[in-house]
């Protein structure tokens, strides 16, 4: 079975706001007095065929961000059809996924299938042999890469890089408190909570990370990197900024800013959200008084 090490984070952080504009995608990188908002609901994604070679037999792919088909970084989501289970396979470029919905199974060939739940991540190292799996009545994972295009091709053109594949299980992920992070501003010990997945942040570095609110949570995402994604994992949110109507985002919507933002996020008040976190920079999360 495999596994990785997380990495525990501190950093402070300074906040702004800025002017608001809608967009579905940009580039992943803008000067900080440069800043957008950017909302994008599951609802109006636009889906394709991820691998268009297989036709019907291939699973649905969205993007929320960049271009899987050109250079530079994309987010995208995939959607599996019940029983879905891939051929062998290897792909040309590393990958990084989160489940949000159903069952994923990600591994070489002949591992033991380990179904992750949702809330589980996992990376794909390029080159390296493996299947895709996935069963649920709804079946969605987020996806991500650095750099495109995102091709799948037959394993006799595996290669090895030295990658080496992580999979973590939900119930595995190592969470931090107000008492273990400075990222959260907060004197309630049950309050939010963060997981650091990949990356480090310090110096305008790029990170990944998963971010819990409990229920019924209502605070500000205050970010001052040059980059900031987030993509709705589980639960229910009501996203706001000053001049711009709040949005309800269901899991698989995402959100972002380029430069200094201050952005109000409210948790429904039946269960936890949970977000996952791609940042070039810090951000703090500072719940309302």
């Amino acid at each position: 079975m495999k596994s990785a090490l997380l990495l525990a984070l501190a950093a402070a952080l300074a906040s702004g706001c800025s002017q608001t504009h809608r967009s579905d995608t940009n580039a992943d990188q803008h000067a900080a007095s440069d800043s957008r908002v950017e909302v994008l609901r599951v609802e109006d994604v636009q889906w394709t065929p991820l691998n268009p070679a297989r036709g019907d037999q291939s699973p649905q792919a969205a993007t929320l961000w960049g271009d899987r088909s050109a250079t530079g970084p994309t987010g995208f989501l995939v959607r599996f059809a019940d029983g879905f289970s891939s051929p062998p396979h290897i792909h040309n470029v590393t990958y990084r996924g989160v489940v949000i919905s159903g069952l994923v199974h990600n591994d070489d060939p002949d591992a033991a299938e380990m179904w992750m739940p949702p809330g589980s991540y996992w990376t794909q190292p390029m080159g390296e042999a493996h299947i895709t799996a996935a069963k649920g009545s709804v079946n969605i994972a987020y996806i991500e890469i650095e750099e495109g295009p995102y091709l799948v091709q037959p394993t006799e053109e595996a290669f090895d890089m030295g990658e080496r594949p992580v999979n973590i299980d939900a119930s595995n992920i190592v969470w931090l408190d107000v008492v273990n992070t400075r990222w959260i501003a907060s004197n309630n010990s049950h309050g939010p909570e963060m997981a650091f997945l990949w990356g480090d942040p310090s110096d305008g570095q790029l990170s990944g990370s998963l971010v819990k609110l409990p229920a019924g949570f209502r605070g500000e995402i205050r970010t001052n990197g040059t980059s900031f994604r987030a993509v709705i994992v589980q639960g229910n949110v009501t996203l706001s900024e000053s001049e711009y109507a709040a949005e309800a985002l269901r899991p698989g919507s995402s959100f972002g800013s380029n430069g200094k933002a201050v952005l109000r996020i409210k948790s429904g008040s039946e269960e936890e959200s949970l977000l996952y976190v791609r940042t070039r920079g810090v951000f703090e999360l500072v719940p309302a008084e």
